[in-house]
């Protein structure tokens, strides 16, 4: 990473980064050339591969920062102190709710792993690495609602996100979120249930 002589990160890279995430999740990865990047980030194609040696490291720290906004919405939800069942469904609201925004088109996650599918590539490993941090985050936090094995019921979390994150930009996304929704408090619901027999 570049950073300025104060070291903050360059304001160059920041742009070209800005640049690719809008880019990069409003058309695909493959669709976008690095022309195109440069051009709208206003830099040389020289500041470019000062910063990223070549575009699937682009594709990588877009994916790493999507990773980390993510990231830092469950710390904010986690940093409240709340019972486990309720971060959950908190953390279930922020996913319904960025699948009713104007501009989703799906996970970001999901929709790079389709357009690179081979599992030792970095842009996949990337997927893979975000991918083992949400359920290892989903399965902690059911690890506290009741007494059955987490992995189970972390898997199947897992599970109604990826497919309210795909359907959410091929039908009513209001329905969808609040399907997935219903969805996450019936697996909460169970767990509490098996907990109390």
């Amino acid at each position: 990473m570049v950073h300025n002589t104060r070291g903050r990160v360059s304001e160059a890279r920041s742009r070209l980064l800005e640049t690719a995430t809008r880019i990069f999740y409003a058309e695909g990865l493959h669709s976008v050339g690095i022309d195109r990047i440069v051009a709208e980030a206003q830099v040389t194609r020289a500041t470019l591969y000062r910063h990223f040696p070549g575009k699937e490291d682009l594709v990588v720290a877009y994916l790493n920062g999507a990773h980390e906004m993510e990231r830092a919405g469950f710390e904010k939800i986690l940093a409240g102190d709340l019972p486990a069942v309720d971060a959950l469904r908190a953390i279930a609201q922020s996913i319904a709710g960025s699948i009713r925004l104007a501009h989703f088109r799906g996970c970001a996650f999901l929709n790079a792993v389709a357009e690179y599918p081979d599992p030792a590539h970095p842009v996949h490993q990337a997927v893979l690495a975000h991918r083992e941090w949400f359920l290892g985050t989903v399965t902690d936090l059911l690890a506290q609602v009741g007494d059955t094995p987490p992995e189970p019921a972390a898997r199947h979390f897992v599970m109604l996100r990826d497919g309210a994150m795909a359907s959410g930009c091929l039908s009513d996304p209001v329905q969808v979120g609040d399907t997935f929704l219903q969805g996450v408090d019936g697996i909460l619901r169970f767990r509490l249930d098996s907990a109390a027999k």
